[in-house]
């Protein structure tokens, strides 16, 4: 992919993605506690959307995952999850730098596959975002929980969370409940904070090769997903009072 491709490409962020400075969210804060992630709001000590969805996910996933690095091995396993955390890493820092219109080149093998991944998410993702408020924007649900999604904008004329995936290939919509359980989180607290009506949640996905996919949850759906996360915080609340009991 050529300098020239991504040149273009701010050409039309610049004409068409405006910034949107309505919110002012807080700065970026996390805190390790036991081994997972948290995030430091003021005074309080929240645990992660995902801190969250990982403790209460149903023992089927955990057995899957068992059985995917049993088969492959552990050092391959390790190995596959690592090369795939680098390169979403890296993808998700391509794209901030460019909506933030500061520029980013990543020269190593993991940059290059990623910058290629992004170039599909702002070809096929990003022209769809006419405006946005910001990017890895910290949301938070005081006393509950508290998050980061990548992108707070307005997709296809409504306001909407959305979140950059990297993936080893091609998802399935019933593969990936537990990221519409997340994008329903960050907007019940966008929504709590700033007194936003958020119903809508975007996964924006490329994997390795290069295969650009979309996910759209809203309506009905998203309020599915809404109290499916619900009940699993109070599920993790409960949980830790056993624990401390």
């Amino acid at each position: 992919m050529t300098w020239s491709i991504k040149e273009n490409s701010l050409i039309y962020l610049e004409e068409n993605m405006r910034r949107n400075n309505s919110y002012i969210y807080p700065k970026t804060v996390r805190e390790a506690i036991e081994g997972k992630r948290h995030y430091v709001i003021s005074d309080e000590k929240l645990p992660s959307v995902t801190t969250i969805l990982s403790a209460t996910e149903s023992p089927e996933k955990t057995e899957g995952l068992r059985k995917w690095r049993e088969s492959k091995g552990e050092d391959v396993a390790t190995r596959i999850v690592d090369e795939a955390a680098a390169r979403g890493t890296a993808m998700h820092k391509i794209l901030e730098k460019y909506i933030d219109e500061s520029g980013y080149l990543d020269l190593t093998n993991v940059g290059k596959d990623a910058h290629n991944m992004a170039i599909r998410i702002i070809e096929q993702g990003l022209c769809n975002i006419t405006e946005y408020y910001g990017t890895e924007c910290t949301l938070y649900y005081p006393g509950l929980y508290a998050g980061s999604t990548d992108l707070v904008g307005v997709h296809k004329g409504a306001d909407a969370i959305i979140d950059f995936k990297q993936t080893n290939k091609p998802k399935k919509r019933e593969w990936i409940s537990d990221y519409f359980s997340q994008l329903s989180a960050y907007a019940m607290a966008h929504n709590f904070i700033y007194k936003t009506k958020i119903t809508k949640g975007v996964i924006m996905m490329c994997s390795k090769d290069h295969y650009y996919q979309e996910f759209v949850v809203e309506g009905k759906e998203f309020q599915k997903y809404k109290h499916n996360f619900l009940r699993r915080v109070d599920e993790y609340y409960s949980s830790r009072s056993k624990k401390t009991g």
